[in-house]
């Protein structure tokens, strides 16, 4: 890989994706390596001009399914869960029980686990009162393979294992004799997934009570992450609760979220 295809493909992933390779060209050669030889591109510029000019956009997505690492496991930083069950849910329930009716983005959903999580607790914080209220979880990623994944709702016994047992009785369901097990309908059905650039004009029409962005924006550089921030704070309630990785931090002179506590932040209440 030449320094001029590397950094062609640099400037066609920030641009359209906001995804920033500029560090990182050891990865992406690594990446697209073989890829390129499989599908028979004689150099990094034959490739990306078929991907420059492939109406069906197939290739396009397969290089930026390439480009991000969909890592993400059941319980994971399970402390956002339990701030979320002890703190968040209670104040919400509170607040909007005349409305009865929660927006809640899960804005890297990769193969399910998280937004799956979310229904789950969503499911059992409510209990019996639970049909009574909308709580559908939006999930969006920029992968369509993984969200091809993450509808299907398949997961190993391996993968379930650090679930609590009352959920994995509830929510989840053998499929060959304990091997492999399926989220049920009534979970399945309280998430919507949906692909989604987090780089496009965001098409909410509601505002969100509860955001989870974690572990995206590891891909992007100061200024997109601000840019990023700025578009999340404008479609959340006063009152509402983000959610990043614990490795990631907010540039509060930038975006005016209120810090809770590392990795949990909220957006201030409207002055009355």
């Amino acid at each position: 890989m030449t320094e001029e295809e590397f950094l062609r493909i640099c400037r066609f992933l920030k641009s359209k994706y906001g995804i920033d390779m500029s560090r990182k060209k050891e990865i992406m050669q690594g990446k697209l390596e073989n890829y390129i030889r499989i599908k028979g591109f004689g150099s990094y510029h034959e490739y990306m001009n078929s991907v420059e000019t492939d109406y069906t956009g197939t290739l396009e997505r397969e290089l930026v399914d390439l480009m991000t690492t969909n890592h993400t496991f059941f319980m994971r930083e399970f402390e956002h869960f339990d701030f979320l069950r002890k703190v968040v849910l209670p104040e919400l329930k509170q607040r909007e029980d005349k409305a009865k009716d929660l927006c809640i983005w899960c804005g890297a959903a990769s193969t399910g686990q998280e937004p799956y999580m979310l229904a789950m607790l969503l499911k059992d914080f409510f209990g019996l009162e639970h049909q009574l209220w909308d709580t559908k979880v939006l999930a969006t990623d920029i992968s369509t393979q993984v969200l091809r994944q993450a509808m299907e709702g398949r997961y190993t016994a391996e993968q379930i294992e650090v679930l609590p047992d009352a959920w994995k009785r509830r929510f989840l369901h053998s499929t060959d004799h304990g091997e492999n097990f399926e989220v049920t309908k009534e979970i399945k059905d309280e998430v919507l997934f949906r692909q989604f650039n987090l780089m496009d004009v965001f098409p909410f029409k509601r505002k969100m009570h509860i955001v989870f962005l974690r572990n995206v924006m590891i891909y992007f550089d100061k200024n997109t992450k601000n840019e990023l921030l700025q578009k999340v704070y404008h479609v959340m309630k006063p009152g509402g609760y983000l959610f990043i990785g614990r490795t990631e931090t907010i540039d509060r002179e930038s975006v005016p979220f209120e810090l809770v506590q590392p990795s949990i932040f909220r957006k201030q209440e409207e002055m009355k």
